[in-house]
């Protein structure tokens, strides 16, 4: 207290006007961006984080990381299936095991639209099946299409425009996850050839069948 008033004395005996019209210059002082009380924001490339992580949603790369380590839930028992579905699976099976071109026929004449049994142009279906079937008459693909339907099955995309029902879940599972059981179910339908190739491919190549919720059955094909 005492240092200031004697500051006050000094100026007012040196400029004993300093009160009468006279001006008094201020600076002012610049505060450097060091000395500012916030904190920068830590530029991006110095976080640690991969640039590839930084656009992803918070919780993105957990759900897909989840998702892939899962393979999806195997079923057996029909008796789950919804009514139509069950309906096409039953006709379709007896058809197959009963060796008759004909009924498979008005079984896929009963179909919204005709499934698709290639991936080109086929003509007559059952013609098609036929040329296909290393017989020549169609009671190889026959077994084939019993074979398939009788083994495993998943629901996918359920709730969305894709959902379907799948025979053999192999159509959609990881192969590198097949279990030793599992195996012994899969080269019920396929050769150590065959499995060999896929494995190479990455992808279950061989046929399939998805039939969709509604009952419609979508494709039995092979190909990729």
């Amino acid at each position: 207290m005492e240092r200031v008033i004697w500051v006050a004395v000094l100026v007012f005996c040196f400029f004993p006007t300093a009160g009468i019209g006279k001006s008094v210059t201020t600076d002012t002082i610049p505060v450097s961006p060091e000395s500012n009380s916030q904190t920068a924001p830590i530029p991006v490339d110095q976080l640690g984080v991969p640039q590839s992580e930084l656009s992803r949603e918070p919780d993105q790369t957990k759900a897909e990381t989840s998702t892939d380590l899962t393979p999806p839930q195997v079923l057996y028992n029909t008796s789950v299936l919804p009514k139509p579905v069950a309906r096409m699976h039953s006709q379709l099976r007896q058809a197959a095991l009963e060796g008759d071109m004909n009924r498979l026929r008005m079984v896929l004449e009963s179909n919204e639209l005709p499934p698709t049994l290639s991936f080109g142009d086929i003509g007559d279906p059952i013609d098609f099946l036929k040329e296909s079937s290393g017989d020549g008459e169609g009671f190889e693909i026959l077994a084939i299409l019993a074979d398939t339907l009788e083994a495993g099955f998943i629901h996918v995309d359920a709730g969305t425009p894709q959902e379907m029902y799948i025979w053999p879940y192999f159509a959609r599972f990881p192969l590198s996850s097949l279990t030793p059981d599992q195996k012994v179910e899969m080269y019920r339908i396929i050769t150590a050839g065959d499995f060999a190739e896929m494995e190479e491919f990455g992808a279950w190549t061989f046929y399939r069948v998805g039939i969709g919720p509604d009952g419609t059955l979508h494709y039995f094909v092979a190909g990729d």
